[in-house]
């Protein structure tokens, strides 16, 4: 019977090359129309002659007697082949729910099968070339019952389909607004929902039709009647029943296919086809109606609405995609329909209530293929909803993704043996917080603010996760990052200072709470477990414990903090950090004294104990205070390299500024402390070595002058209460080169940051550090150290000294004198080639020092002293470095150093005499 009906259906729908119609002259509507009309003719003939299609005879007549719509005398020859297709549809339909329903039947009364044997197909299996016969009669009543029948604007137009469909839609007489064509749309869709009630059927419609069907719902339940349409023919229960029909059908069918299937519908495609339209006329650009519009919003809102909505929505916008550009603009419009509240919604709370938390949810998506497109979603929606909604989201989406991190800084550790916080649930926060922060990068103040509140916990697991192997070390840091680049300047700057401890934050970890690791590699937040003492003599050990527990991790928290520093290579923030604390140093330096001063007028008789207690505390505390700016300061100088402490001119100018003033403030408190102080006397001579450095580099612009016009005023007052000649002379000459933007420069201004002041025996201290200070401008600014040596060979300083310094111990002033030395013997000075082997012997003897400022000094006077004398120097380089150093001084041990050292002056001198090399080593 299945086989009959197909076939029934297979001659209905023959093919137009198979037809009879041999008109050639026809136009292309008359050439279908004919064909429509043969192939029903054909049709009926072979039901009443063929014996093999009794079956499908008897069961369309069966059909045909309860189906009110059939009219066997209709004029319109494509409707009465639509009824054609219908009645034998529904007649197949009929023959297979019986067959399905004897074949459930028979299984439930427990036939067995071997195991080998595979188990029976159910009767409504279709074979492919039966699905092609069905496809191709639902497409007829689809093409020619359903969609003429919908009104403007309702659906995807014939027009936009197929050229062939073009055809089909100029053969359908009819409007869609008489009552004729509403009843017949009716037909046609309470039809099809009958054929879809059979589920190997139900595919074949569904899979190609369900728009189509949605659109004939939409329009039989929902469009408004007009006072002057004509009588619509349909009953409010027949609207009725058309509306559940819809609401049945958008319930069973795959959720993002309903909601793509919607937004096509609520799109309204435009009719733009030449030649389209009923009649044959070109239509105009057509939107959808409004009562669809909104009836396709509300169903929308519907579906989002729903537990997997969210989820549903993004599927059906993204699809298949590939990750290209049109997707990611894809994901922005997803984010932007789930930001905005709908009309339809009852509150704005209750929208959002319910949407955050599945925006959330689209973070932990674990499908590979289409879990970054589900991340892009939410992140984006995360970041529109805070820019635009920042009430909302804070209540609904920030609120919940970082309450882990709330909880750490206000658990009770009363849980028993629970922790506060588990491992599954910190590490989701900390990974949806990096998506949302640092993968959306999009900082605004809401975020800004809300991210402050909890960066201490952050930094403290970021601290926790340093000692131990973890993977929320990297999602940690890059928070930390990001938060201290976005945030404004004066608010990062404080959090530095909250998280080196010079300031107290408000939300830090519970202090009876601490992180352990957890068993996935992330952490836990977990209760201190309370040891208390038994015996009485325990306790000053432990207090000591505690103590040195303390401060071992106030020390590896300002490391972290460093180490923090050090990565924002790009940003002045550590530089600003730094000439803070300066800054704050200086200040200190004037309180301290100030409040020294108090306290020898402090008459403590005419206190009270309280009183004398309150003042005890507050001088503590800022002692305690001083020592900590004074840690910071310590590991900031000894962990962060000073390219990223001082990267732009304008830093190093405050950094200059901050040392001068500090110095000044001495010079107000005693005259004779900053000379008897050795800190305060290098800091001093650092700074104007420093100034010095810079007024003797590449010209300055007038900005750059204009920056360093802040050291006037301190500059002044060194030169006018100094006690020291040089530096009040130095002082003097650097403000006139700064306040003349260089157009006065005295001669002796670079010479005065190097000259060596000669004092008494009691200031041995003051002629080290001017060394020292020497020693750091010669490493740091090769610029200056030319300078210093051209300076120095200008000096009338015997060599007999150079050769001294050359072997002083202080690391600064044994290479200031070997590159001395060697300008000395490039110049052809007379003493050094009188004493050219002394040369070479104090040069080789520097070789095997460890400091390689030092060594480096000694390879470069080689390789000059090579150059120079080659036929005496090289061969005594030569055999170093085949043999063994022949110093009697040298260590047997570090044979293999030195000779590497050797080599490299024999590299140096190779290159540079080339061809001539040859000639000597021969």
């Amino acid at each position: 019977m299945t086989s009959a009906a197909v076939t029934a259906l297979n001659t209905l729908t023959r093919p137009l090359n198979e037809a009879r119609v041999h008109d050639v002259q026809a136009s292309h509507q008359d050439t279908l129309l004919a064909a429509l009309c043969a192939n029903r003719a054909l049709l009926l003939e072979q039901l009443q002659g063929d014996r093999g299609l009794e079956e499908v005879r008897r069961l369309r007549e069966e059909v045909m007697a309860v189906a009110q719509w059939f009219s066997s005398d209709t004029e319109d020859a494509t409707w009465g082949f639509v009824q054609e297709c219908l009645l034998l549809l529904l007649a197949l339909t009929r023959h297979l729910s019986v067959e399905v329903e004897v074949f459930n039947q028979s299984q439930t009364l427990g036939n067995k099968h071997t195991a080998e044997g595979a188990p029976p197909l159910p009767p409504d299996v279709l074979s492919v070339s039966q699905q092609k016969t069905l496809g191709a009669a639902l497409q007829f009543v689809v093409s020619l019952g359903l969609c003429p029948y919908l009104a403007p604007g309702v659906g995807v137009p014939l027009g936009h389909r197929s050229v062939f469909a073009v055809t089909v839609e100029k053969l359908v007489h009819g409007g869609s607004g008489s009552a004729e064509a509403t009843r017949r749309l009716l037909t046609t869709t309470s039809v099809l929902l009958q054929l879809a009630e059979l589920s190997s059927l139900a595919t074949l419609v569904f899979t190609q039709h369900l728009g189509d069907v949605m659109a004939a719902l939409c329009q039989l339940g929902y469009q408004p009647h007009r006072a002057t349409d004509e009588k619509q023919n349909l009953t409010a229960d027949e609207r009725q029943t058309c509306r559940n029909a819809l609401g049945h059908l958008l319930g069973r069918v795959y959720q993002p296919i309903v909601i793509k299937e919607l937004l096509v519908l609520q799109g309204g495609p435009r009719q733009c086809v030449a030649g389209g339209g009923l009649g044959g006329s070109s239509s105009s650009s057509r939107s959808a109606p409004a009562w669809l519009r909104r009836l396709c919003g509300q169903l929308l809102s519907e579906r989002l609405m729903q537990p997997n909505g969210v989820h549903a929505v993004v599927r059906a916008v993204l699809g298949g995609g590939t990750g290209g550009e049109s997707d990611w603009r894809k994901c922005d419009s997803v984010a932007r329909i789930l930001v905005a509240c709908p009309q339809q919604s009852a509150s704005m709370d209750s929208y959002y209530g319910q949407v955050c938390p599945r925006i959330l949810d689209l973070l932990h998506h674990k499908d590979k293929l289409t879990a970054q497109q589900f991340q892009r979603v939410a992140t984006r929606a995360s970041l529109f909803m805070v820019q635009e909604k920042p009430h909302f989201a804070q209540q609904y989406l920030l609120a919940p993704l970082l309450a882990p991190l709330h909880r750490c800084s206000t658990a009770s550790g009363e849980g028993g043996r629970s922790a506060a916080v588990d491992e599954c649930e910190l590490t989701r926060c900390v990974e949806d917080t990096y998506k949302i922060c640092v993968v959306g990068n999009s900082p605004s103040a809401p975020l800004l603010k809300a991210l402050e509140e909890v960066l201490p916990v952050v930094f403290t697991l970021f601290c926790f996760t340093k000692r131990n192997v973890s993977h929320l070390r990297a999602p940690c840091q890059d928070i930390l990052l990001w938060y201290l680049s976005c945030t404004a300047s004066s608010v990062a700057l404080s959090a530095l200072k909250q998280l080196s401890g010079l300031q107290r934050w408000q939300n830090e970890a519970a202090a009876h709470c601490h992180f352990t690791p957890g068993s996935e590699g992330g952490a836990k937040f977990d209760a201190t477990d309370g040891i208390s003492a038994a015996a009485t003599d325990d306790e000053d050990d432990e207090e000591e414990e505690a103590l040195y527990e303390k401060l071992s991790e106030e020390q590896w928290r300002l490391e972290c903090l460093m180490s923090l520093l050090s990565e924002l290579t790009a940003s002045d923030l550590p530089g600003d950090f730094f000439l803070h604390l300066l800054q704050e140093l200086t200040s200190w330096t004037a309180a301290a004294h100030d409040a020294k001063e108090d306290e020898c007028d402090l008459d403590v008789s005419a206190m009270t104990l309280l009183e004398v207690e309150q003042q005890l505390l507050s001088r503590g505390k800022r002692r305690g205070q001083r020592l900590v700016l004074l840690q910071v300061l310590a590991v900031m100088v000894e962990s962060v390299q000073h390219s990223v402490l001082l990267r732009k001119p304008t830093q190093v100018v405050d950094f200059i500024v901050s040392l001068v003033q500090r110095a000044c403030v001495a010079l107000d408190q005693d005259h004779d402390l900053s000379l008897e102080n050795p800190v305060e006397s290098q800091t001093l001579s650092m700074g104007m070595g420093l100034v010095a450095t810079l007024l003797s580099g590449p010209p300055l612009c007038a900005g750059e002058y204009t920056c360093m016009s802040r050291l006037l005023p301190p500059l002044e007052t060194l030169a006018e209460k100094h006690p020291e000649v040089v530096i009040q002379e130095l002082a003097s000459n650097l403000r006139a080169v700064i306040a003349t933007h260089g157009a006065y420069r005295p001669e002796n201004a670079t010479a005065a940051a190097t000259r060596t002041p000669r004092r008494p025996e009691t200031r041995d201290g003051l002629k080290q550090q001017k060394m020292q200070t020497e020693g750091e401008k010669s490493r740091t600014s090769p610029r200056s150290t030319a300078t210093d040596v051209k300076s120095s060979l200008s000096s009338t300083k015997p060599f007999s000294d150079w050769m001294l310094e050359a072997c002083d111990p202080d690391v600064p002033t044994r290479v200031f004198a070997l590159r001395v030395l060697t300008q000395m013997v490039q110049n052809k000075n007379p003493e050094a080639l009188h004493v050219q082997e002394k040369v070479v012997t104090l040069f080789l003897e520097n070789l095997e020092h460890d400091d390689s400022f030092v060594y480096l000094s000694a390879i470069q006077g080689l390789a000059v002293l090579a150059d120079s004398f080659p036929e005496k120097i090289l061969q005594r380089l030569l055999r170093d470095f085949q043999h063994s150093p022949s110093l009697p001084t040298s260590e047997p041990q570090r044979s293999l150093e030195t000779r590497l050292k050797v080599g490299e002056v024999l590299m140096r001198a190779s290159r540079a005499m080339g061809e001539h090399l040859l000639l000597f080593c021969c």
